[in-house]
C-alpha cells in the first residue's frame, strides 16, 4: 500500500511523528507540493493525504491507482467531491479536532480588542510609563466584557464552545444558525440582521458555501454598532475584505480580529493590512500542538478505517 502526503509541514513541522501513518504502508511525506508536482508525486499511490493542495478531476484522471483522499482539515473544498464520488474514490475529512483551540483564539482576538495588552506592553517598553505623572495610564478605552452581547453566526461545535466561554465572561449570547436544531442553554436565536445590529462582538463560525461567500458586506457591516467588533476564525471569504477595510477606516465599526483571509498567503497589498484597528493572525487558530496532534490521530484513523473496509468521516457530494 503506497501512501503519499502532499503537504505535511503545517500539520507537522517537526514536533509530531508520522510513525503511526508510516505503519500503514509505504509512506512518503512531502512538506509542500506545487500543482505540477501532484501527479508525479502521487503516481501509484492508493492513499493520498492533503491539507491545502487541491486535487481536481483532472488530477484524478491521471492517478488511476488513487482510491482514497484524506483531507487533513475540516474544510474539503480543495477536493472535487463530485468527481471523486463518480470515480469511486473515498474522501474523508477531520470533522472535529480544534474546537477548543479555535474558540480560544476568538477570545485572544476579543481580549486584544478590548484591552490592547500588546500595545500597552510595547508602550511601557518604549518608556511611556516612566514619563507619565500618574501611577497608570491607558492609550485606548478599556472595555469590560460582562453584560456585553456576543453574537455568534453558526452555533455548531465551535460556536457552542464560544458561547459557553462568553457566558463565563458574563456576556449575553445571541446566535443565528438556520441549520441548528435548537439553541444551546442560555443562547437566544435571532435573525442575522438583528444579530449584527445588536451584538457588541460578532464571531463567525459557519462553513463556506456559494450562498454565504462575502455575506458580511457593506450593508451588513453598516448595521453594526460603531463600538462593535467582528471576529473571523472561520473562513476568509465569508467577509468582503474591501467592505470591512472601508468600515474600519470610516469608523463604522470599532475593530476586527481576523485569523483567515480569502487567499492564503495573502497578497502584499491586501486592503486589511492598512485598515484601522484591524488585527490579523496568520491562520493559526487551529495550530496548537494539542489540536494538531488530534488532527494527526484522526487523519491516521481515517486512513486505517478505509483500509479495514469501514471508511469513516466520509464526505459526499451535496
Amino acid at each position: 500500500m503506497r501512501i503519499v502526503v502532499l503537504d505535511g509541514y503545517t500539520l507537522n513541522p517537526g514536533d509530531l511523528s508520522w510513525a503511526s501513518l508510516e505503519a500503514l504502508g509505504d509512506c512518503t511525506v512531502h512538506d509542500r507540493s506545487t500543482p505540477d508536482q501532484v501527479v508525479p508525486r502521487a503516481a501509484g499511490a492508493e492513499i493520498v493525504l492533503t491539507n491545502k493542495v487541491e486535487i481536481s478531476d483532472a488530477f484524478m484522471a491521471e492517478l488511476p491507482d488513487m482510491k482514497y483522499i484524506g483531507v487533513l482539515a475540516t474544510g474539503y473544498n480543495i477536493v472535487d467531491i463530485t468527481a471523486a464520488h463518480r470515480r469511486d474514490i473515498v474522501v474523508s475529512n477531520i470533522p472535529t479536532y480544534g474546537t477548543d483551540s479555535v474558540a480560544q483564539m476568538v477570545f485572544a482576538h476579543t481580549l486584544n480588542l478590548v484591552q490592547r495588552v500588546a500595545q500597552h506592553s510595547d508602550s511601557v517598553k518604549a518608556g511611556d510609563w516612566s514619563r507619565v505623572p500618574d501611577f497608570c495610564y491607558w492609550q485606548t478605552p478599556l472595555i469590560e466584557l460582562a453584560d456585553l452581547t456576543m453574537g455568534i453566526v453558526g452555533i455548531g461545535r465551535i460556536g457552542g464552545t464560544v458561547a459557553r466561554i462568553a457566558q463565563a465572561f458574563g456576556m449575553n449570547v445571541i446566535a443565528h444558525d438556520p441549520f441548528a436544531p435548537q439553541a444551546p442553554s442560555g443562547v437566544i436565536m435571532v435573525e442575522l440582521d438583528e444579530l449584527f445590529a445588536t451584538a457588541d462582538v460578532v464571531s463567525l463560525h459557519c462553513p463556506l458555501t456559494p450562498e454565504n461567500t462575502n455575506f458580511v458586506n457593506a450593508d451588513l457591516l453598516a448595521k453594526m454598532k460603531p463600538t462593535a467588533f467582528i471576529i473571523n476564525t472561520s473562513r476568509g471569504p465569508l467577509i468582503d475584505a474591501h467592505a470591512l477595510a472601508d468600515a474600519l477606516n470610516r469608523d463604522v465599526i470599532a475593530g476586527a480580529g481576523i485569523d483567515v483571509l480569502p487567499v492564503e498567503p495573502p497578497p502584499a497589498d491586501h486592503p486589511l493590512y492598512a485598515a484601522k484597528n484591524c488585527f490579523i493572525t496568520p491562520h493559526i487558530s487551529w495550530a496548537t500542538r494539542a489540536a494538531r496532534s488530534r488532527l494527526m490521530d484522526v487523519g491516521v484513523d481515517n486512513a486505517r478505517a478505509f483500509l479495514d473496509g469501514n471508511p469513516q468521516n466520509v464526505v459526499k457530494p451535496s
